[in-house]
Formats: structure tokens, sequence, C-alpha cells
């Protein structure tokens, strides 16, 4: 069995492609306010949430469990409404080599379809693949979705 593996969930939203990219490319700190399972995010390292070499502070609830980790940007194409992510440290780097979680918003005739892949590498068999990871994507983007197509 790998250690390595992909996983994605496509979630139908009710606010536009554009308003949920705009979200993630300049308003990132505001996703704390905006779903229950992010307790607290903070500016680790830089001076800009949205500047590659910024590092943010996650606490967020994953699989019941209070869970820390970092991120910084890995990548913004504007033009496909898609980022990548870099995910290390805490509780991530304690199971996973490698943790990249990409975000792309997808336009509709009515709302988007809101895509999250994850790809990861596992320290070793004994750890699972993050599916805890995309059912607290899956709720956290319905509790995100209710506020910005408000």
């Amino acid at each position: 069995m790998s250690l390595s593996g992909k996983i994605s969930i496509e979630i139908e939203v009710h606010a536009t492609a554009a308003k949920w990219f705009n979200l993630f490319a300049t308003q990132l700190h505001e996703v704390q306010n905006l779903t229950n399972r992010v307790h607290e995010t903070k500016l680790h390292h830089g001076r800009d949430w949205h500047h590659k070499e910024s590092i943010k502070q996650w606490t967020s609830t994953i699989d019941g469990k209070v869970t820390k980790c970092q991120e910084s940007i890995e990548s913004v194409d504007a033009a496909k409404k898609r980022i990548s992510y870099k995910l290390f440290g805490g509780d991530i780097g304690n199971k996973y080599k490698v943790f990249k979680l990409i975000f792309e918003a997808i336009d509709k005739e009515s709302g988007a379809i809101i895509k999250w892949t994850i790809e990861y590498e596992r320290i070793g068999k004994e750890v699972d693949p993050p599916y805890g990871y995309i059912e607290y994507l899956h709720t956290g983007s319905g509790e995100i979705d209710g506020h910005l197509k408000a």
C-alpha cells in the first residue's frame, strides 16, 4: 500500500466562484469568523496574509479533536480561481511528510462548484489517509457558503 495519495471533494455552493476566490485570495483571515470548525488563525511569520512567504497558524477541529498546523501559499492562479497551500508542522507534521491543499472555485450558471484536493504522503502505514480533513472542508464550506450568499 502506497504512503502517498490524493483525495478530493466537489461541493455545489450558492455563492459565485468570484466571491469564493476573493475570500481565499484576499480575506483568508476572515475564514475563522465564517465557520465553527476554525477556532483561531493568526499570522505566524510575515506581514501579509496573502504573501507566499507568510506563514499562518491554524487551530481547527478535525475528527472531533483540536488540531494545529501552519500553512503557507504555494501558488495562486487567478484565471483558474485556484490556490495551492502547503500545510505543515503541528498535528499535520506528526502524521504527514507532505500535505498540500488545493482550492478551486469553478463557475456554474447559478452558484459554483468548490473543489478541494488534498495531496499527501503519510509518515508510515499506521497513519490513515486524511479523510477527516475532507469532512472538515465539506462542513466548513457549507457554513462559509451561508455567509457568502447573504
